[in-house]
Formats: C-alpha cells, structure tokens, sequence
C-alpha cells in the first residue's frame, strides 16, 4: 500500500477519537516534557499486517517520534513477541496508542484467520479469497491484510468486475439476458463472474459462458458434478459457510478458489498492546519538539 492510500484513513480514525479537545486524559494526568519508550507487543501468536500503518499513526500524531519496526506485515509471531518501539513525547505516545493498535489488531487478526485457511488447503493448488463483507471504510486495510495472510484479492468494489448474483438475476429476467446485457455494457478488459445455486442455473450459464462461476452454498457432491460440467471452460469459485472445518473438503472437490467472507467480517482482533520501557523523564514537550 502508499501511504497516500492508508493516511486519510487514519487521519479520520484519529480526528474520531482525539475529537476537538485531544487527549485530556494525557493532559491531565503526565507531566508536560515527559518522555518515554513503548514497546509494540504481541500478546497471542498470529500473522502480523498493518505495522507500517501503526507507525505511521505515531508519526501522524506527532513526527518528531521515532518509530522502529522489529518485525515486517507477513511475519508470523509468537505470543510476547516485541514488534516494535516508539520513543519520544510521552503525550503523544498515549494520544496514538488506541487507533495504533485497533489498525494493527484488525489487520493482523484478518491476516491470521485468512493464513489458517491458507495453510488448511496447502497442495491443493486451491486459492482463498476474500469478499466485500468487509468493515466499513477499512476495506483497503482488510484487503491488504488478506494477502499479508497469503490469500487473493476477490473483486475490491462494485466498479472493478461485474458479479451477477441472484437478485440480479432475478431482475434481468435470467442468467442468459443478464450476461448478453453486460458483456454489451463493459469493455473487454472486465471479466464477468456469474452465482449459480443449482447445477440447472450451472447449465444455463454454460450455454452462455462467462469468466468465473461462483458456485454458491453448493453440497459438497454437488461441488464435484459443477465441476466436472464446467471442466475447463470457467474458473470456478466455492463460497458460502467456508470455515477452517470445510476448507479442505471444498477445495477437494476440485474447484479453482474458495472465497470467505468470515476471514474480514469474523476475524478475531489479534491481542496487540503498547507497553511502556521506561518511566517518563523531563524532556521536550510535544510543544516544544513541534
């Protein structure tokens, strides 16, 4: 990611909890020229993403801090783990801990969960990806975290593929006036996937052919049969209740990629905390380093 593409996000994190006021609790309770050092711990084990961008909310809040990274997005982690120091004003260590480590936590805790299903399906040559149950206004973040996780990137919004689920369907009057509609609308750049539920709908579709089929909540017999139909034709997606439980039972089936909404919107956050090193000592004042 550039930062141009991860700043604003925090730039709006933080003016969310830093409010008109800043941190009165800072103010309040630690001398004006404190300083310290923190340590960026790891409290479970897991798959780290988003330390850059946890870096970068201390350098946003104040600059003159400096930010050392002991470990890099992709790295596995053990529980304990230091994964990163923070030295400067006191104030404005405390004033970035939270949005710090609540980007940190989500991303790794997506990274993590994304990597266990990975790891599940290794050999196969069967690729998980990701879905746009994503939390609002964190899809970069969660998107970036899944490939740190070792997972793909399914489409990032409405604008970048055409997918034509059921209420689409539905609405077009059928799969075949569906994909004729669309392959007459976008470019030849735009890959078109197609939901299917049934093996009626998978037969329908292969009258008229599209890019991918996503075969949707399918049994795991019927996994099978969808793919011996399409053999070939269409790159084929499972997806619908895909857990660590499942994953390698679908991927046996013999289908291209497995996509899971539970890696973004179910991740557990990974447990990251923000321990000080040293007591605080007279020093420059955010003020005065400003």
């Amino acid at each position: 990611m550039y930062p141009s593409q991860y700043l604003p996000i925090i730039r709006r994190a933080l003016e969310e909890d830093l409010g008109l006021a800043g941190d009165i609790s800072a103010e309040a309770a630690v001398p004006f020229e404190a300083v310290a050092t923190a340590r960026i711990v790891a409290r479970r084990s897991g798959r780290l993403a988003g330390l850059e961008v946890a870096g970068a909310v201390f350098l946003e809040v104040d600059p003159t801090l400096d930010v050392e990274l002991l470990a890099s997005d992709g790295d596995e982690v053990e529980a304990g783990g230091t994964i990163g120091r923070v030295s400067g004003a006191a104030w404005s260590i405390l004033s970035a801990e939270r949005t710090a480590l609540n980007l940190l936590g989500q991303m790794s805790g997506v990274a993590t969960a994304t990597a266990r299903l990975v790891q599940a399906v290794a050999g196969t040559g069967v690729q998980v990806a990701d879905t746009r149950k994503t939390t609002a206004g964190l899809r970069l973040l969660e998107k970036y975290a899944v490939r740190m996780g070792g997972g793909i990137n399914h489409r990032f919004g409405l604008f970048d593929a055409v997918m034509i689920k059921d209420n689409h369907i539905v609405a077009a009057g059928g799969i075949r006036a569906a994909v004729v509609a669309a392959r007459a609308r976008v470019g030849h750049m735009v890959k078109i996937e197609v939901e299917v539920a049934t093996l009626d709908q998978l037969a329908e579709l292969l009258e008229v052919g599209a890019d991918v089929v996503m075969l949707d909540n399918m049994d795991l017999a019927t996994l099978r049969e969808a793919v011996q139909m399409v053999a070939g034709q269409m790159v084929t997606e499972a997806s619908g209740s895909i857990t660590l439980d499942t994953v390698l039972l679908v991927a046996e089936t013999g289908v291209d990629i497995v996509s899971a909404g539970s890696i973004t919107h179910s991740a557990p956050v990974l447990d990251v905390a923000l321990d000080f090193e040293s007591g605080t000592a007279p020093g420059l004042s955010p003020l005065d380093v400003g």
